[in-house]
C-alpha cells in the first residue's frame, strides 16, 4: 500500500511539473484605462469646439465636443518625454513641444502626430510654442533655447537671443509683428518686426515670469511667481503691478472671446479674470483641482481647465470632472 501511495504522489508531482512548464496561452490582461482625471496636463489649444491637451509621458488628448469627452491621440514615434506646449496653426494643423527638444506636428486636428525634431543627446526641455500664422512657428525653452520654423513646424532653425542663458517661459504676439517673450529672473524681450530683432527690456521684477498675454497692440499682461501680475499700456516701455489678493503662482492663460480680457490660472485651483484694460475683474478657486496650468475659454460661459489632476470642464455654476 505504501508503495502504491508513493507511485501516486510521484505521478501527481510529475503532472504538476509538466503543467507548470508547459506552453499555454495566458488569459488576456484587462485593458488599461487612461484616467484623464489623474494625468498631468501642461497646456491646451482650442479651435472652435475642438480642444487639444498635452501633458506627461507624451500623452495628447483630443476633444471634439467642447471638452465633454476625450480620446488619446496617436503619436509616432511614442516617447515618454513630457509635452509642455501646443498651438493650433489652422483648423487641421497643430504643433506640440516638450522635453528632450521634442517637437511634434499634426495635420488632422490633433488625432495623430509625427515627430519633426528631437534632441536626446542634449535633452533640454522646450517650454512653449507660438505661431504667427499657419507657416511661421516659434519654439522656446530652457537656457534661452529658441527655434523658428517657416514651414509650419516641419523643419527648424536655431536662433540666438540676448537672454544670458535664462529660461524662456512664455510668448505672445500677433501678425502685426509685435511680440513679447518672458522668462526667468524677470526676463522680458520685445520685438516689433516679427522676431527678426529682439530688445531686452529693463527688469521690473526679479522673479520668474511664466506667461505673457497680449490684450492689444500696446497693452500686455505679464504674470508669474507669488501671484505677481504686471500690465503695460505702452508695449513694454513701462509696467505697473496689478494688485491681487493672494500670492499664488500663476502658470497659464487664455484670452477671452472677442479679446474682452484674459483668464489666468495657477496653484490652488485659482482662476482670475482680467478685463481688456488689464484690471482684475474677479477671482475664484476651483476646489479639489490642485494646481492649474492651462485654460481654454470656449465661450463666455464654458471653460476647460487643465493641471495636475487632468482636464475638467468648468461652468459659471461650478466645475465638473470630465469622464470618457
Amino acid at each position: 500500500m505504501r508503495q502504491l501511495i508513493g507511485y501516486l504522489m510521484s505521478a501527481v508531482v510529475a503532472a504538476t511539473a509538466l503543467y507548470a512548464f508547459s506552453l499555454r496561452t495566458p488569459p488576456p490582461l484587462p485593458a488599461t484605462e487612461l484616467r484623464i482625471d489623474r494625468l498631468l496636463i501642461n497646456d491646451m489649444a482650442t479651435d472652435g469646439r475642438r480642444v487639444v491637451a498635452v501633458g506627461e509621458q507624451g500623452v495628447i488628448l483630443v476633444s471634439e465636443d467642447y471638452g465633454d469627452s476625450w480620446l488619446q491621440a496617436s503619436v509616432e514615434p511614442r516617447r515618454d518625454s513630457s509635452l509642455t506646449g501646443v498651438v493650433a496653426l489652422s483648423q487641421d494643423a497643430l504643433v506640440a513641444v516638450g522635453h528632450d527638444g521634442w517637437i511634434l506636428r499634426s495635420e488632422d486636428g490633433g488625432r495623430s502626430w509625427r515627430e519633426s525634431r528631437v534632441d536626446l543627446e542634449l535633452a533640454e526641455p522646450l517650454l512653449g510654442v507660438w505661431a504667427a500664422s499657419d507657416t511661421e512657428v516659434v519654439a522656446y525653452g530652457s537656457f534661452g533655447k529658441y527655434f523658428v520654423s517657416a514651414d509650419g513646424g516641419r523643419s527648424w532653425e536655431a536662433r540666438e537671443l540676448p537672454v544670458d542663458g535664462y529660461h524662456l517661459n512664455g510668448m505672445d504676439g500677433d501678425a502685426d509683428g509685435r511680440l513679447m517673450l518672458v522668462g526667468e529672473r524677470g526676463t522680458v524681450l520685445r520685438s516689433a518686426d516679427g522676431g527678426q530683432h529682439w530688445e531686452p527690456l529693463p527688469a521690473f521684477y526679479n522673479g520668474s515670469l511664466f506667461g505673457i498675454a497680449r490684450l492689444s497692440a500696446e497693452r500686455w499682461l505679464a504674470y508669474g511667481m507669488r501671484g505677481h501680475v504686471f500690465v503695460t499700456a505702452d508695449f513694454g516701455q513701462s509696467w505697473k503691478q496689478v494688485p491681487v489678493a493672494h500670492a499664488t503662482p500663476l502658470y497659464g492663460h487664455d484670452l477671452m472671446p472677442g479679446r474682452s480680457g484674459a483668464l489666468l490660472v495657477g496653484a490652488g485651483g485659482v482662476v482670475m479674470r482680467f478685463d481688456r484694460e488689464g484690471r482684475l475683474a474677479d477671482s475664484v478657486h476651483l476646489d479639489g483641482l490642485g494646481t492649474l496650468t492651462s485654460i481654454a475659454a470656449l465661450d463666455e460661459r464654458v471653460l476647460v481647465v487643465g493641471g495636475e489632476r487632468g482636464v475638467f470642464k468648468s461652468f459659471r455654476s461650478g466645475v465638473a470632472a470630465v469622464q470618457n
